[in-house]
């Protein structure tokens, strides 16, 4: 029998987008700076398995994110990649001239809810934040790219404690508002619970931000990236972020531990009856091939039970 038994459930999406961060947001924290040919490849890899949604790089200053200072030299490298999405981050103007430059059809901005992280991470606050992005938005719209918002701490911060869903909420409205094609809700932390994700979901949707809009991005610090998810696909959310192997953090939030692994929410859909067009087989054994890049093994408990299953 080929497990996990696929037992579908009432009322859920067919189809899942998965929003594959591995790349980018899974190596940005990693101490010791990765080939950039190991990057390109990573990326292959995770193409070859079947995502076609691929966060590929970051054109933040090298000062402040060094391990994704290679995003010129690596881009182009992705060039052969056919149905294949790549996504950049750019913080800023600058950042956004550099990956036009490039040829890169999809970019995202992150944003923050609280106003601790905005310092933290941007220096500066919320809506100084929100009005650097605002040109940025614009002139990738008139570019004819798709522009995702990236909104961080969506569900508690490590310096300022519960965030209210009221203050959540009118930083997204401003992302859409501004021209963002979709939203990306950050737990940053992990310490979103199911009904917290369900009531913030609500929420937008009386705002007048619909779902559809909206992608999810969990970390399991508290080991509920998974019902997180299940709280949001029972709501009616179909794109999820996820990083290959479980890798990631954030560098600006120390308490932020790895994201949702890809393995790990793939067991879960394909159980579920809903199609992602992902191979676990050929995603396990690229975190498999990953983990021995960074010389050491991958937190995902999919990616450890197969791999120990083959071996």
């Amino acid at each position: 029998m080929t497990l996990p038994m696929v037992v579908p459930a009432q009322d859920l999406p067919a189809h899942v987008r998965i929003h594959e961060v591995g790349a980018r947001d899974g190596l940005q924290n990693e101490k010791s700076v990765v080939p950039t040919e190991v990057k390109a490849e990573f990326v292959h890899r995770l193409a070859t398995a079947g995502l076609r949604t691929i966060e590929a790089t970051s054109f933040v200053h090298p000062k402040w994110v060094p391990q994704l200072a290679d995003a010129e030299q690596l881009f182009p490298m992705l060039g052969d990649l056919k149905g294949v999405a790549l996504p950049v981050l750019v913080p800023n103007e600058r950042g956004l001239d550099r990956a036009l430059a490039l040829g890169a059809h999809r970019i995202a901005v992150f944003a923050s809810a609280t106003e601790s992280f905005a310092k933290a991470n941007l220096n500066r606050t919320v809506d100084e934040s929100l009005a650097m992005f605002e040109p940025v938005v614009a002139r990738a719209k008139a570019d004819r790219a798709h522009v995702r918002g990236y909104l961080s701490m969506c569900f508690g911060d490590p310096w300022e404690g519960a965030v209210p869903v009221h203050q959540v909420v009118r930083v997204a409205k401003a992302l859409i508002d501004m021209g963002c094609d979709e939203l990306s809700l950050g737990d940053t932390i992990g310490v979103a619970t199911p009904a917290h994700v369900q009531t913030l979901l609500a929420e937008l949707n009386e705002e007048g931000v619909p779902t559809s809009a909206i992608g999810v991005h969990f970390h399991d610090t508290y080991g509920q990236a998974l019902s997180n998810t299940l709280a949001a696909l029972q709501h009616g959310v179909s794109t999820v972020d996820a990083s290959a192997g479980g890798l990631g953090g954030c560098p600006y939030a120390k308490s932020a531990t790895g994201n949702l692994a890809t393995e790990d929410l793939v067991w879960m859909l394909q159980g579920l009856g809903i199609d992602t067009g992902v191979d676990l087989g050929l995603l396990t054994a690229t975190s498999v091939w990953m983990a021995g890049q960074l010389g050491r093994p991958s937190p995902s408990r999919t990616v450890r039970a197969l791999s120990h299953q083959e071996s």
